[in-house]
């Protein structure tokens, strides 16, 4: 098992436990993410990016684990590939953009 899937496991077990699964569809994660991830947009709303993190170093920690949460529950509800989403869409992106 790598590190991810061990991720995924404990994420689920995390829901698992509390019966969250009920509350976990495609859709509602993905609304969710979204308003984790306006959530760190919030740490850098007026303000440089040094100074947003100098100041908000915790919280924007804080935001993009909720972010990284919901993104690997989704994957897990639809049964994807974390690994595999990722690497094609990077060759994808090097073939859109190369060098």
């Amino acid at each position: 098992m790598n590190e991810i899937e061990a991720l995924l496991k404990k994420i689920d077990a995390f829901r698992e436990a509390r019966n969250w699964n009920q509350y976990h569809n495609p859709k509602d994660l993905a609304l969710s993410l979204s308003i984790e991830a306006a959530e760190l947009l919030e740490d850098f709303q007026w303000k440089s990016s040094e100074q947003a993190v100098e100041e908000n170093l915790e919280n924007i920690e804080e935001e993009i684990a909720d972010v990284l949460i919901y993104a690997l529950t989704l994957c897990s509800e639809l049964n994807l590939n974390v690994d595999k989403i990722v690497r094609d869409k990077i060759e994808k992106n090097g073939l859109k953009y190369p060098v």
